[in-house]
């Protein structure tokens, strides 16, 4: 596969390449194979695209995109000396260029260089490296787009299009010998430029304030604007043409001069080496673990918590998706917790396939069937379900309540909250914080700057002092959440998820089980109406008395209390006051108090002394005086109530209105069905049908597996082996376009294959599949019978059979060797 002489062509150092050499750059590219390229010159072209080469210098980290931007400003082609002078500076700036600097530079410039080769950014022989002329565009400086080196322009492309007589005076006003070529005329202004000595001289008779004009333009942007009388100073620098016109009030410092200025560097602050994450606090990884179990503990009941409150049905979506300012606010309040945690707690859920719409008219969210199993799973198992899930979901909860890119509101759970690179930052921030000592909180300021530092590209900004771009954003967002879902404890990444990170969810759970306190199966009942639970509740306990009681506060001991609305609730589920009196006997160890017993017994006393049912809605009861004492009510008004009979009342509005309305004028009406029976509201009976989690938006084209690069590899190869093989020459070959496919009568195809047959050579045909795709392929013929031909095709490496009707001709190669001899 090597070649004896310098490649001429990007195809050409591709076509040199080793298998695995190519099978790294698409593994780098991915983009590079939808589809497969047919051979290696469609490879070469596809890489040089701008959409590709844009997700590939995306992709570098500082140096190496360095390194790129050097090229760029760099001759072409360059050497690797001349390169290296550009990154490390010619050392003649006073000591501004360090020798350790130096040194780190140069030990990591092959390394850089190394990295743009395996991508096909570069390519070239160390003494002629050429960056992709895409590269060259999107990297190099001009007026509309500026160098991120902050150089501009060559002598040479700035004086393009100046009159000879210009040039001839900023010739004499440099003190350079006269000539009537414009061509030698700006060979000698660069070269003064680049004479370090006579360079030097002639600033040394610049006035002081021409000097302060080069220092705000040296190190960029190198362009400045002048007026139509321009000042002494800047008159004098464009009569030697340190400041060359670009347009008639613009002037830019041309590329040479700066370089002179900055002591040949490319950038003020080259940066081989990633900046180091520094470590804030160091803990105990002993109570970093245990931390991280409480919170983990913590997020597993507030998602419960969460789908519980929406067992009976939660709040409709709104028409453009998503939940409303207003619902969303009303579930930051029953979780006691801020509008952006409790976004995060629906998102997570929602990733996780927990939370979903029902998809019915008037649409609405509601658990999925997957709760129900998800909360007979052990704690430990339902934190690694939501940990994975936060780890690969695209969703980000940090971005509700801002805006889109249309000035609309984005809400939570809405459509538009996919970010693709989230995952991906997710899981640096966490290898990073893998990497330190375990204990070991980080500085946040420094995590973000090893973050810019590796994709300095990615996001809105690429200055190293912008927070608000993208990726920094998502990294605050997983050092906050990562907390709150106990991925950390006290900033520190905890022994569990180190192991859910390389290990993987079963390793992580049973870390987590023994940090993760046993359940209780009794409270402490107080004499103020209230219970305390002085750890987590075994489940049936916890169902029990969320229903009869209301949760008060959380933390480590989680206080409920008891309300009239709560014993209803508790009654209204199917349960009655005698139930209710042996539960809290059976799981209290403290006395039940008094005022509890007398709250259930009047609570269960009045507890469907009113009826009420479908007429539109009717009221009724054997005390007729509640009825009258309802109709005289002033609060009654709204609810539209007239007397059918002594016992009875009817109403214009639904059941449903007419029950809340009477309880919230102090009354425990029951609902009664068709046949008088009374109706029990039983918990968790809202769910939504069969749904599976949302699929994490990609980004990019998916990252092959090796035994697809392979299959790849070996078809670029057979297919480039097809395009370029040695055919004989023949007069409709001659005649034919380059890369067409060769075209032969039946007869004569028929003719060439059984030859082969009997030869065993190999030969090169033009195929058309049944979709009308068309493509070249070397076979070697075994059989001709029934219209098809049997050959190994050396393009897909495998015995195929092709029927013959569908090639369009055959050509024999020029030797009669087997095709994979050929030279690629």
């Amino acid at each position: 596969m090597g070649m004896t002489t310098p490649p001429r062509t990007l195809a050409e150092a591709l076509r040199a390449r080793d298998d695995e050499s190519l099978t790294g750059l698409l593994r780098a590219r991915p983009d590079l194979l939808s589809p497969v390229p047919n051979d290696i010159t469609q490879l070469a072209t596809r890489a040089g695209t701008r959409a590709s080469v844009v997700r590939a210098l995306e992709h570098l980290d500082r140096f190496a995109l360095q390194t790129a931007e050097a090229l760029a400003v760099a001759p072409d082609p360059a050497s690797y000396d001349t390169l290296l002078a550009l990154l490390t500076g010619d050392g003649q700036d006073d000591g501004a260029q360090l020798d350790d600097a130096g040194s780190a530079i140069r030990d990591a410039a092959p390394g850089a260089l190394a990295t743009l080769r395996e991508q096909a950014l570069v390519w070239g022989e160390d003494d002629r490296l050429r960056l992709v002329r895409t590269a060259r565009e999107l990297l190099a400086p001009s007026p509309q787009h500026p160098s991120p080196t902050g150089l501009g322009p060559t002598v040479a492309e700035a004086t393009a299009g100046m009159s000879p007589g210009r040039l001839q005076e900023i010739l004499a006003a440099a003190g350079l010998p006269a000539t009537h070529d414009p061509v030698s005329a700006v060979a000698a202004l660069a070269a003064l430029f680049t004479d370090r000595t006579r360079m030097g001289e002639l600033l040394d008779t610049a006035p002081t304030e021409a000097l302060a004009v080069l220092d705000r333009l040296v190190w960029g942007p190198p362009y400045g604007e002048v007026t139509p009388n321009p000042t002494p100073p800047v008159t004098w620098l464009r009569n030697r043409g340190l400041l060359l016109p670009v347009s008639t009030r613009t002037v830019v410092l041309p590329r040479e001069a700066a370089l002179h200025l900055r002591a040949g560097r490319a950038h003020r602050v080259p940066e081989p080496l990633p900046p180091a994450v520094v470590a804030a606090a160091t803990r105990d990884p002993q109570s970093v673990d245990s931390a991280a179990a409480g919170q983990a503990h913590l997020a597993v009941s507030t998602v419960e918590e969460l789908l519980t409150s929406w067992n009976s049905g939660g709040p409709a979506m709104l028409r453009a998706g998503g939940l409303s300012v207003r619902e969303l606010k009303r579930t930051a309040s029953v979780l006691d917790v801020s509008e952006p945690i409790a976004a995060f707690w629906l998102e997570l859920a929602y990733a996780a396939g927990l939370l979903a719409s029902d998809g019915e008219a008037d649409e609405r969210y509601a658990p999925t069937p997957a709760y129900d199993d998800w909360t007979e799973l052990p704690v430990q198992d339902r934190w690694v379900r939501l940990a994975t899930a936060w780890l690969s979901a695209t969703r980000t909860a940090g971005l509700v309540g801002g805006q889109d890119a249309k000035g609309r509101a984005l809400s939570a759970l809405g459509p538009e909250l996919d970010r693709s690179a989230a995952p991906e930052v997710r899981h640096r921030i966490l290898a990073l914080l893998a990497s330190l000592v375990p204990g070991t909180a980080p500085d946040p300021e420094t995590l973000l700057a090893r973050l810019r530092w590796e994709r300095p590209l990615r996001g809105t900004s690429t200055s190293a002092g912008d927070t608000t771009d993208l990726r920094s954003r998502i990294a605050l967002w997983t050092l906050n959440e990562s907390e709150l879902l106990g991925i950390t404890g006290r900033g520190a990444l905890s022994s569990q998820s180190r192991a859910l990170l390389v290990s993987g969810p079963a390793e992580a759970a049973a870390l987590l089980a023994p940090l993760i306190p046993e359940p209780l199966d009794h409270v402490l009942l107080q004499a103020d109406l209230t219970a305390v639970a002085p750890g987590p509740l075994e489940r049936p306990l916890a169902d029990t008395l969320s229903v009869l009681a209301d949760i008060e506060s959380k933390g480590g001991a989680t206080v409920y209390r008891f309300t009239p609305g709560s014993v209803r609730r508790a009654l209204d589920a199917g349960r009655s006051a005698a139930d209710l009196h042996a539960f809290l006997a059976t799981h209290s160890r403290t006395p039940v108090p008094q005022p509890l017993s007398y709250l259930i017994d009047d609570i269960a006393r009045r507890h469907g002394h009113l009826r009420i049912g479908a007429a539109s809605a009717y009221v009724r009861c054997d005390d007729e005086a509640v009825l009258g004492e309802i109709l005289a009510d002033k609060r009654s008004a709204t609810l539209r109530l007239r007397r059918l009979a002594p016992t009875a009342l009817a109403a214009q509005i639904d059941p449903a209105s007419l029950l809340e309305g009477l309880r919230e004028m102090g009354y425990a009406p029951a609902a009664e069905s068709a046949e008088g029976d009374v109706l029990i509201t039983r918990a968790g009976t809202c769910r939504t049908p069969p749904r599976t989690p949302p699929v994490p938006v990609p980004e990019g084209p998916p990252h092959p597996d090796g035994t697809l690069l392979g299959a790849a590899v070996r078809a670029i190869r057979a297919g480039d082996t097809a395009a370029t093989v040695v055919r004989k020459d023949t007069s409709q070959d001659a005649a034919a376009p380059a890369g067409s496919l060769p075209r032969t009568t039946s007869a004569e195809t028929l003719a060439t294959v059984q030859a082969a047959v009997m030869t065993g050579s190999a030969i090169w045909i033009g195929y058309v599949n049944a979709d009308g795709a068309a493509s070249q392929r070397v076979i070697a013929p075994v059989r001709v019978e029934g219209g098809f031909v049997t050959a190994y095709d050396h393009t897909a490496d495998e015995i195929r059979t092709y029927p013959l009707h569908r090639v369009t001709g055959v050509a024999e190669l020029a030797d009669s060797e087997d095709a994979s001899s050929g030279d690629t």
